[in-house]
């Protein structure tokens, strides 16, 4: 059993990381032979497996948190790495917003002849303009028309923020034992959330459909879903995280004392929502 021997906690051996490392091969293996023209069915199973190892070891965790086992050291570990992680998740998205910059700043002026790049220009692409947004020299993926900033953006925007307004009243809420006050601003946060997905799913087909703006319209538009699909990405995997608070809150779980769960989905919702603002500034507004 888990157990807190000397002042340090030791953890009870668990299934649950082999079980994962199973699942995450058929998932990623699965796809391969699926790209080779395979069937899918071994990357269901490895779907299947991970999230049953997903309810598997947060079940785990729950239980040895609600029955006592946990002391300041663990309640430490668990912050220090959730930090970590975030941290780790905000290099993802500088990767990402770094390839943007650099495209934009750099690469593309020189492409058009611009500084000390007049010999790139006139022996590869005589006939190119530097301009953005771009789809690059051989015009990849046809014309297309950008999103603009003032419409479905701008109401996600709008959305995500008056989240992390909801999912604050309900941190109140919780440290005031007020569990209404909590149950409601998570039930508000995750609503909006989904929400703020499906206008997305209702973007990109509008983007397809009508703009012609694809993954395959050059170096703009992989950059584009690149930015807001891992971002649509990670917003369904914090409403997710935010959901299951929500269920452990109608159940009973945490105090005003201890509740570093619902803080850490809330540290990382927040982390959304400041990088949606940067997506909003220099993927929408700043075209």
């Amino acid at each position: 059993m888990s157990q807190a021997a000397g002042g340090y906690y030791l953890p009870e051996p668990s299934k649950w990381p082999i079980i994962g490392s199973i699942g995450l091969f058929l998932m990623t293996g699965g796809f391969g032979l699926y790209l080779m023209g395979m069937s899918m069915i071994t990357m269901y199973i490895g779907m299947a497996v991970l999230v049953y190892m997903l309810f598997g070891w947060f079940g785990t965790v729950i239980k040895e948190s609600e029955g006592g086992l946990y002391n300041d050291q663990v309640d430490m570990s668990f912050r220090m790495s959730m930090g970590w992680f975030i941290f780790s998740e905000v290099m993802f998205f500088a990767a990402f917003f770094g390839a943007l910059y650099y495209i934009r700043v750099f690469a593309d002026p020189w492409l058009g002849g611009a500084g000390n790049n007049l010999m790139t220009h006139d022996w590869l692409y005589p006939e190119y303009t530097s301009t953005w947004p771009t789809n690059g020299p051989g015009n990849v993926g046809g014309d297309f028309q950008t999103m603009g900033a003032w419409g479905i953006p701008a109401i996600n925007t709008l959305i995500l923020l008056t989240s992390g307004a909801t999912v604050t009243w309900a941190h109140w809420g919780l440290k005031k034992d007020n569990r209404s006050q909590l149950i409601l601003g998570l039930f508000l946060t995750v609503a909006l959330g989904f929400l703020f997905v499906g206008f997305q799913a209702y973007e990109y087909i509008h983007a397809y459909n009508d703009l012609n703006l694809k993954l395959t319209s050059g170096v703009y538009g992989s950059t584009f879903y690149m930015l807001t699909g891992f971002h649509g990405l990670h917003v369904t995997i914090g409403a997710i995280m935010l959901l299951v608070m929500l269920f452990r809150s109608m159940k009973g779980h945490f105090t005003h004392e201890n509740h570093f769960a619902f803080e850490a989905a809330a540290w990382y919702w927040h982390f959304v929502d400041v990088v949606w603002l940067g997506l909003f500034i220099f993927v929408y507004w700043l075209v």
